[in-house]
C-alpha cells in the first residue's frame, strides 16, 4: 500500500494575488502554479521538458507578474537606490537596465533584481521572491533622503526563444531591431502602455514586456499569442532546465541570505573600490579580505534523470550540498550546482551525492553547461 494514497493540492484562494494574465494562462492550459511575491505564477503547461523544447526551438510566453516592481522616485532616488545595492549604478543611463544584488548588513544576498532606470530620479527594481518593498520602506525611514517608495501597477511578461525577435517585429514594428541588450523603451501597443526591455532569464534571445495597466492583461496576452502564431509560439514559464544549462542562478534555491556574492562568483556585482555607500559594505570588505570557505560550482552527475536536488554530498571526507539540478534532454546528462569546500572546488573534483534514492557519483565541471545564446 502506498504511503501517499493521494496527491495533495493547493486551493487557488484569494489570499494569493492573481496576475492580470491568470485567466489567460488557464485558457491556454497551465498545469501547475507556484507562489511568487505572493502571486500565482505558472511553472509549466504541457510538461517541463515539452515546454523546454518549445522554448529552445521557437518561443514561449511567460506570465512573470510575480516579479513585482519596487519604484523609487524623488530628488534622492539615485542615492537611495545605490544604498540598496553593492553594484555601482552611477554610470547607468536612463533607458538602461542592470542586473544587481541587494545584500543585508552581513553581506548576505537577499535579492538579485533587474534594475531599470526610467529617469534621473526614478528607478524600478524587478524582484526575485522576497519583500524588498517593505525592506526599502524601512530603510527609508532612517535614511534622511527625499524619496517615495511604492509598488506601481506593473506586471511583466517574458517572451523568450530564438524566434522571439521575429514575433516582436510583428508585434511592435521595426524599431525593435535597434533595442540593445539590457536596454528598454516605453511603447504603446494600440493604447496598451508598456515598457519593453531586451532582457530575460532563459539563455535565449528574449524580451520583457512590463504592462503598466493591469486591466489590459488578458488583451495583451492574446495580442502576443496571435502575433506569434506563425512563428510557433507557445505558452510557457521560467524553465529550470534551460536556465541551469545557461548557468543562470535562482535566488531562494541557489543562493539566499546565508550566501555572499563571493561564494557565488558574483563578486563582479560588488564595487568595493568605488566611492559609494551601500548596506553591507563593511561586511563585504571583511569577506573580501579574509576569503570564503565554500564555493558554488557546476556539477555533472552520473545516471539517468536522477535530479538529486538539495541533498548532501561528500568529497574527500568533507561535506557539501547540491542545490539546483536537472536532467538536460539536449545534453543528455544530469547537471546542476553544488556548494563545495573552497579547497576542493576545482574542475574535475570527484564527489558522492547522497540522493534520496541512493548515492550518485558526480564531478565538478565548468559552467555554463551550454553557452547562453541571447546575444545573437
Amino acid at each position: 500500500m502506498s504511503d501517499r494514497p493521494f496527491e495533495p493540492t493547493i486551493a487557488l484562494g484569494h489570499r494569493i494575488r492573481r496576475s492580470p494574465y491568470f485567466e489567460a494562462t488557464l485558457r491556454w492550459g497551465v498545469k501547475q502554479f507556484t507562489v511568487y511575491n505572493p502571486v500565482y505564477m505558472p511553472t509549466y503547461f504541457e510538461s517541463p521538458e515539452a515546454d523546454y523544447w518549445k522554448l529552445i526551438e521557437n518561443a514561449t510566453l511567460w506570465d512573470v507578474a510575480g516579479e513585482r516592481q519596487v519604484e523609487i522616485s524623488g530628488p534622492d532616488a539615485a542615492r537611495f537606490t545605490q544604498l540598496l545595492t553593492p553594484r555601482d549604478i552611477s554610470k547607468c543611463a536612463v533607458g538602461q537596465a542592470r542586473y544587481v544584488l541587494i545584500c543585508d548588513h552581513n553581506g548576505g544576498i537577499i535579492n538579485d533584481p533587474l534594475l531599470l532606470k526610467l529617469a534621473e530620479d526614478r528607478f524600478w527594481l524587478s524582484l526575485a521572491d522576497y519583500d524588498i518593498l517593505l525592506r526599502a520602506q524601512g530603510v527609508a525611514i532612517n535614511a534622511g533622503m527625499a524619496v517615495q517608495i511604492c509598488e506601481p501597477d506593473v506586471s511583466p511578461l517574458q517572451l523568450q526563444g530564438p524566434r522571439a525577435h521575429q514575433i516582436m517585429l510583428a508585434l511592435v514594428g521595426g524599431w525593435i531591431e535597434d533595442l540593445k541588450f539590457y536596454r528598454f523603451r516605453e511603447f504603446e501597443l494600440d493604447g496598451i502602455p508598456l515598457i519593453i526591455s531586451r532582457t530575460g532569464w532563459s539563455g535565449e534571445r528574449g524580451y520583457e514586456l512590463f504592462l503598466r495597466d493591469g486591466s489590459r492583461g488578458d488583451e495583451l496576452w492574446e495580442r502576443i499569442m496571435a502575433a506569434g502564431e506563425p512563428f510557433g509560439i507557445a505558452p510557457g514559464a521560467p524553465n529550470q532546465i534551460r536556465r541551469i544549462e545557461a548557468g543562470l542562478y535562482s535566488w531562494g534555491l541557489d543562493m539566499d541570505a546565508a550566501n555572499n556574492p563571493f561564494e557565488i562568483g558574483l563578486d563582479w556585482l560588488v564595487d568595493l573600490d568605488a566611492d559609494i555607500d551601500f548596506i553591507g559594505k563593511p561586511a563585504l570588505q571583511r569577506i573580501a579580505a579574509t576569503g570564503i570557505s565554500q564555493k558554488l560550482v557546476g556539477i555533472e552527475l552520473d545516471g539517468d534523470a536522477a535530479p538529486c536536488q538539495c541533498v548532501p554530498l561528500s568529497i574527500s571526507g568533507q561535506r557539501g550540498r547540491t542545490v539546483s539540478t536537472t536532467w538536460s534532454p539536449r545534453l543528455e546528462r544530469n547537471i546542476g550546482f553544488a556548494y563545495l569546500p573552497i579547497a576542493l572546488a576545482s574542475n574535475g573534483a570527484q564527489m558522492t551525492v547522497h540522493g534520496r534514492d541512493g548515492d550518485v557519483a558526480a564531478q565538478v565541471v565548468p559552467t555554463p553547461f551550454d553557452a547562453p545564446r541571447y546575444r545573437g
